[in-house]
């Protein structure tokens, strides 16, 4: 437990002191050899240390440089692990990489609510090459980027990471895990790179196709789309796979809408 430390709600500050926690999710990385953790916001290092026992390297980002005095003394007895004081965000984590030689990268973080969405669209859209995430965000967020194809929360987040990932969620975990304690739940999600990815020709427009499809999730997914794109072309792809034009978006995998965007682009 830190004592005396001034809690930040600015930057999201609920540090996990579950030692349970801490150690289901440090297992739940299938840690290949020559293997390289990003663990994004350590915070006191109780994930840390948990993962430093694992892992053949861990690299820390840490945007709060009062934690420097704390960090270092808990991580006192390990030597594989390098800290970043920077804001992750801001990183070009490729060129960071460079400066150590593993073979198998992962990410582990605990996300503030405020921030998971930029951290992922990093993870996704820098390509940065983890083979597995691993991260702890709030409990419907969670729901909703590990949801299945026709639940309430599958929508366009779901689509854009299902192309890139397999997604399931590990673990629910109550809002006692943490100190200071936070006003919701979270739970855990693991991510895993797909080897092979259907050929897209242009993320871009495929962004914006799924984008324009759940802009109105009570509408069809023809209501959403009848004014920007060739319905025809739309309707072909749909019924090639058994839906149609009067469903609803949230009806429909993430690799029709491939389909559909490189269809549209023919």
């Amino acid at each position: 437990m830190i004592s005396n430390f001034d809690f930040k709600k600015s930057l999201g500050q609920n540090f996990l002191i579950d030692d349970n926690i801490t150690e289901c999710i440090a297992n739940t990385i299938d840690y290949e050899k020559s293997n390289l953790v990003i663990e994004v916001g350590p915070g006191s290092g109780n994930l840390t240390k948990k993962l430093l026992k694992k892992a053949d390297f861990v690299l820390l980002y840490e945007i709060d440089t009062r934690l420097k005095k704390i960090l270092y003394r808990e991580l006192n007895e390990f030597e594989n692990y390098d800290i970043i004081w920077d804001d992750f965000l801001y990183r070009d984590v490729k060129e960071d990489l460079k400066k150590y030689n593993y073979k198998n990268v992962y990410v582990v973080a605990n996300l503030p609510y405020y921030i998971t969405t930029p951290i992922v669209s990093k993870l996704v859209m820098e390509m940065i090459p983890a083979k597995e995430i691993v991260i702890m965000i709030q409990k419907e967020v969670a729901e909703r980027l590990s949801a299945e194809v026709g639940s309430k929360e599958y929508g366009q987040i779901t689509v854009l990471l299902d192309y890139y990932f397999d997604i399931k969620k590990v673990i629910d975990v109550d809002r006692s895990a943490f100190y200071p304690t936070p006003n919701v739940d979270s739970a855990v999600i693991k991510m895993t790179r797909k080897n092979k990815l259907e050929e897209l020709t242009s993320f871009e427009h495929f962004d914006k196709l799924v984008k324009d499809s759940f802009q109105f999730k009570r509408k069809t997914i023809k209501n959403n789309l009848i004014k920007k794109y060739d319905l025809d072309v739309v309707s072909k792809v749909l019924e090639k796979y058994g839906y149609n034009l009067g469903m609803r978006s949230e009806k429909i995998p993430y690799y029709v809408f491939v389909e559909i965007s490189n269809e549209l682009l023919k």
